[in-house]
């Protein structure tokens, strides 16, 4: 009897162990991980995290042809650029999938270690970044690893369950269309045939609630608008035209209209940011559109930000 409650109690541990290495899906989510110990699932942006320890792993999702170009892009001089020194960069084997893994230090705005995981199936390419600001003590490289290399891809997910599980509500659609959210805490929308847009060809609009620390205090907002704005690598030579803090339905916002050229193509358009802050948190809306449809597309951003409801 004693030999079979043993053998029982091994049975119970193997079974629980088994069960802890499944994969874990944030709501809404088709990227899950096997988490690291101690984190536990943000209510920030998709993924987990672990703020005593100053660490965190979020996901983002984005379509299969994407691979290409995030791969092409995760170098030592592009990432050096983005803050981020190389320690390694490797090319990886989970299950049936081809992924590339990158680790090394961050460099700015903040410091810490940085890992980057892109990884792809037919239907869609997910990345999944983790960031442990600190030494040894938060998590270990062996750690954030395996962790990454437990990614799993599911593809049960409707469009519209992801957006229901953002931490806002949109009012007004301006005739715009979802097109796709982005690490639990962001969307894109379009007016147009495409879910790919080259060139601005599309007027789009992305909405983002806030991952990192408290905005700054009222008088700095301006300059925290303009830094976020002039940080956006699909724009350069950037050149503001408006940018202006109001109140509105008892919030603070900072508005900016700028004309800019698309890095990649060189198009000239023209942007229009629009922030609102709500306590230690704020949404981020940036509208996109070619030079010669601003008379018709910013009334229709400025429209959808106005119907903007949160759930913090």
């Amino acid at each position: 009897m004693k030999a079979l409650s043993v053998a029982a109690f091994g049975f119970i541990l193997s079974v629980q162990a088994a069960l802890a290495a499944e994969p874990v899906f944030p709501p809404a989510s088709r990227i899950g991980i096997v988490p690291p110990q101690d984190m536990a699932l943000s209510k920030r942006f998709s993924g987990f995290e672990n703020e005593e320890r100053a660490a965190v792993i979020t996901f983002a999702e984005m379509p299969a042809q994407a691979f290409d170009q995030l791969s092409s892009g995760l170098t030592k001089e592009v990432l050096k650029r983005q803050g981020l020194e190389v320690k390694s960069r490797e090319n990886v084997r989970l299950g049936s999938k081809n992924a590339i893994l990158v680790s090394g230090t961050m460099t700015r705005p903040e410091i810490g270690r940085k890992w980057l995981l892109v990884i792809k199936d037919d239907a869609m390419t997910g990345l999944v970044v983790a960031q442990v600001q600190g030494g040894q003590d938060g998590y270990s490289d062996a750690q954030i690893r395996d962790a990454l290399k437990s990614v799993a891809l599911r593809h049960d997910v409707s469009l519209d369950e992801q957006i229901s599980a953002l931490p806002f509500r949109l009012g007004e659609k301006a005739g715009f269309r979802p097109v796709r959210v982005m690490a639990g805490n962001s969307v894109l929308f379009t007016d147009g045939p495409k879910d790919t847009i080259k060139s601005v060809e599309q007027p789009i609009m992305i909405l983002a609630t806030s991952l990192h620390p408290p905005p700054p205090p009222g008088e700095r907002r301006k300059q925290f608008a303009q830094t976020a704005l002039y940080s956006n690598q699909v724009l350069k030579d950037i050149r503001i035209e408006r940018s202006e803090s109001f109140r509105l339905k008892g919030q603070d916002w900072h508005e900016i209209v700028a004309r800019a050229t698309e890095a990649e193509s060189g198009q000239p358009i023209v942007v229009m940011q629009s922030i609102r802050f709500d306590g230690d948190r704020y949404v981020r809306m940036v509208g996109l559109t070619r030079e010669e449809q601003r008379d018709q597309n910013l009334p229709r951003f400025r429209a959808i930000a106005d119907g903007v409801e949160t759930n913090f």
